[in-house]
């Protein structure tokens, strides 16, 4: 009975790191410096605008000294409906010359950033701090926040990660107002609206756009000579067009998946647009093989 315990204690303790989320640290003692407060190494780990010593211009000192660890996931964004990415944290708010060390932390198995827009170029290179790293894994770098009082943008500009939560604000002091759209700190630019048909929404978005109503004319004044009686509700048309939706469903929904409400919109738009651009064009070469 003994042995059989050591020997399950021996694989119990020897199975633990296989359940255990590994996270590689990017040291900054690790990374090379390639000027200018670019550190990056060939792991996937970048830091770009780490400044620990030069004040920005209107601070004669450090006010003070913080440091926070930020998570960045997709579990994060749970708890916001809509939503793919997300920080653990939509906000932040410091005192303006204050020296900042963010730990960012990556809990996802995809690349991630924090990156802080509108910071002075004269000292941060193109006017931002970023952290970025491939994860699991973590990096860590630090600035010198301006002096005044204003509201940074913080977000994560992979394509598309931001538009789908990964973004907070930053504010300097008292900040100068705050930013649209940051999860659970103000409201959506675009709301979202999970009742509505997809015929309902086309109508809002035509309505909302202001545009005429679409007016169909005839292109050809030609009797038909072939009268096809449909003596079945189910029409050789509707078995096609069921045919059709059956083969075309998967296509769209793969092409549909992971875009939001207003890109699909626009999509639609577009493919209907080429569809009575590719009609027209039909049509035009029917009647010049018939004027012939």
């Amino acid at each position: 009975m003994m042995k059989l315990v050591s020997v399950s204690v021996f694989v119990a303790l020897f199975s633990l790191p296989a359940f255990a989320q590994n996270y590689q640290d990017h040291d900054a003692g690790m990374l090379m410096n390639h000027g200018d407060g670019h550190l990056m190494d060939m792991a996937g780990g970048m830091v770009m605008g780490n400044n620990s010593e030069i004040l920005p211009g209107g601070c004669d000192k450090i006010a003070e000294t913080k440091e926070i660890t930020v998570h960045a996931g997709h579990k994060y964004a749970e708890k916001f409906p809509g939503r793919m990415f997300a920080f653990d944290t939509q906000e932040f708010q410091f005192k303006p010359c204050t020296k900042l060390t963010v730990h960012f932390i990556n809990d996802d198995s995809v690349r991630h950033q924090w990156m802080m827009h509108g910071l002075p170029k004269y000292l941060y290179p193109k006017g931002m701090f970023h952290l970025e790293v491939s994860g699991p894994a973590k990096i860590s770098g630090t600035l010198i926040l301006p002096p005044g009082d204003k509201t940074y943008l913080v977000h994560c500009d992979i394509a598309q990660h931001m538009e789908k939560g990964m973004k907070a604000q930053l504010k300097v002091g008292k900040g100068d107002g705050d930013l649209p759209s940051i999860p659970n700190v103000t409201a959506n630019t675009v709301q979202d609206d999970y009742k509505i048909t997809l015929p309902e929404l086309l109508a809002k978005a035509h309505e909302e756009a202001n545009l005429p109503e679409p007016v169909v004319e005839p292109v050809l004044a030609v009797k038909p000579t072939v009268v096809v009686e449909e003596n079945s509700s189910f029409s050789g048309v509707t078995a096609i067009g069921l045919a059709l939706g059956i083969l075309v469903a998967p296509a769209l929904a793969r092409k549909f998946k992971g875009m939001t409400v207003t890109e699909i919109i626009a999509y639609l738009f577009d493919l209907n647009k080429k569809l009575i651009e590719l009609s027209i064009e039909t049509v035009q070469r029917l009647l010049k093989m018939i004027q012939k």
